[in-house]
């Protein structure tokens, strides 16, 4: 399964919002800039996450964007399906019911064992994501980083940040 770079963009950029005091926001502009992504296509998953009711958007000169609930609330699952959607990964198209062996429907088992496989992994990766919230990934983030690193990141933040 390949999952589009928005995943990626989205988690880092709720990862700095965990970062942000209570009731700051950050414009769509200063998360491009951190990230250093396009900006234009940050603002289509911003759009998304917004959407799913898992960040906040402000408009005006001190608008931005912020979570919408404590990030241990949030799970590494919600923001993945905002941006992905919800549809399973693999699709099954029964094409073990093609080809030179073709037989009567009767023949097969309700369920391809092949589909039931893919689907119990699915099931898998979903609980884990969801059992992965944004509060675990903020810590590690920050466990994960030179302080030097931090304190220019906590800088960052406060030259940025909007009231």
């Amino acid at each position: 399964m390949k999952m589009g770079e928005g995943v990626e963009w989205t988690l880092h950029c709720a990862a700095l919002l965990a970062a942000l005091p209570e009731g700051a926001v950050l414009p769509a502009r200063a998360l491009a800039e951190f990230h250093d992504v396009s900006e234009s296509y940050l603002l289509k998953q911003l759009k998304g996450l917004t959407a799913a009711g898992l960040f906040v958007s402000t408009s005006g000169p001190k608008g931005g964007y912020r979570l919408a609930r404590d990030p241990a609330q949030i799970s590494l699952l919600e923001l993945v399906l905002a941006v992905e959607g919800d549809q399973p990964a693999f699709r099954c198209a029964e094409i073990r019911r093609c080809g030179p062996l073709v037989s009567p429907t009767t023949v097969y088992s309700p369920l391809c064992p092949i589909h039931a496989a893919m689907q119990q992994a699915e099931r898998a990766w979903r609980a884990s994501l969801a059992d992965i919230s944004l509060a675990d990934i903020f810590e590690r983030v920050g466990d994960s980083i030179p302080s030097d690193v931090g304190a220019r990141g906590k800088i960052w933040i406060q030259e940025h940040v909007r009231s």
